[in-house]
């Protein structure tokens, strides 16, 4: 009975041990997207398109 008591105590712990890995995981995958996103966003920012029509807009084609 004792090694079935020691067996749930430590498959609990083994639980709690895989739950923290994850989370840890998680943020660092967030911070990860965060950080992505913010730099997209400041390139976008940073270097968007002139005019809203692109040239094809402007002129018609050629016969």
């Amino acid at each position: 009975m004792f090694e079935y008591e020691l067996h749930k105590v430590m498959h609990a712990e083994l639980l709690r041990r895989a739950d923290l890995q994850r989370l840890a995981g998680e943020a660092t995958r967030a911070r990860r997207t965060s950080r992505r996103d913010a730099r997209r966003t400041a390139r976008q920012e940073a270097e968007g398109p002139v005019s809203t029509g692109g040239v094809r807009d402007r002129f018609t084609h050629a016969a």
